[in-house]
């Protein structure tokens, strides 16, 4: 047993020192929500394949969402998972939905995301692992935070 973790420990450091990294991917949880890429395709428009999929991002101010006053949930367009509720919205001036809480915690993952050389906190949704967008900590009360959420990623149904 203690050779084990000896040789588990010089792999680790080996690897650190290879300049390997473990990544968030191999440490994801099994998603409820499955489909091959060929089925995201066909569900998904192009727009929002390349946001949930690909992690892509629409352009600030041009979403159906970003100005969008209704009351009612907003969930995943992928999987119809309950994400935000409308009175957590608020304008953000960013050009994206933003949003001050999940609807429960559970429903969103948060990743840390070190892409195009800054360090954010990338939110997935926990149902089928789509990316919805980033997660700030410059949101109003009571929070502090600033769900800042593609409307590609979304459906909204009122209430």
């Amino acid at each position: 047993m203690k050779k084990s973790l000896l040789l588990l420990g010089t792999l680790g450091l080996l690897t650190q020192a290879c300049g390997q990294k473990k990544t968030e991917k191999a440490m994801e949880p099994v998603l409820p929500v499955q489909k091959t890429d060929e089925e995201w395709r066909e569900q998904l428009d192009p727009e929002q394949y390349n946001v949930l999929r690909q992690h892509g991002t629409e352009r600030a101010f041009t979403g159906k969402y970003w100005d969008h006053h209704e009351d009612g949930l907003y969930t995943c367009a992928g999987c119809g998972q309950e994400l935000f509720r409308s009175d957590t919205k608020f304008d953000s001036g960013t050009g994206w939905p933003s949003f001050h809480k999940a609807m429960r915690p559970e429903a969103v993952r948060e990743i840390r995301d070190q892409s195009f050389g800054m360090v954010r906190v990338e939110v997935v949704c926990s149902r089928c692992g789509g990316h919805l967008g980033h997660v700030f900590d410059d949101g109003p009360r009571p929070t502090g935070l600033r769900y800042c959420m593609n409307s590609a990623a979304l459906d909204f149904q009122k209430e």
